[in-house]
């Protein structure tokens, strides 16, 4: 666990779209309860592939802007971001066999 980096509307650019690696964002809020079932999930991937990805907490109540630049338009949502680009989104809570194989597709 911590084994991420929160992000906000001040330092998305820096921390996501400059990554050297792909960024999985994890956009949640805190009454969020799928949310919180994901994020062990989401944890477990940060840790199996540490140096291939990194996960980045994005508080979406919290950072309306980066919300509205992406349609964020349900939690939780995690948008797969490699070289400043969306290259996969999922929505909604979905068990680690359902994500791990949309992700790791991308991770070099």
């Amino acid at each position: 666990m911590d084994n991420h980096l929160v992000v906000t509307d001040t330092n998305f650019e820096e921390k996501v779209l400059r990554s050297p690696i792909p960024v999985m964002v994890d956009f949640w809020a805190d009454w969020c309860q799928p949310c919180k079932r994901l994020d062990p999930i989401l944890e477990s991937i940060a840790d199996e592939y540490e140096g291939k990805v990194v996960l980045a907490k994005f508080n979406a109540d919290e950072n309306p802007m980066v919300v509205g630049s992406y349609g964020i338009m349900g939690l939780p949502t995690v948008l797969l971001i490699k070289n400043g680009q969306v290259v996969e989104r999922i929505t909604g809570f979905k068990p680690k066999q359902r994500v791990l194989p949309k992700l790791v597709a991308h991770f070099d």
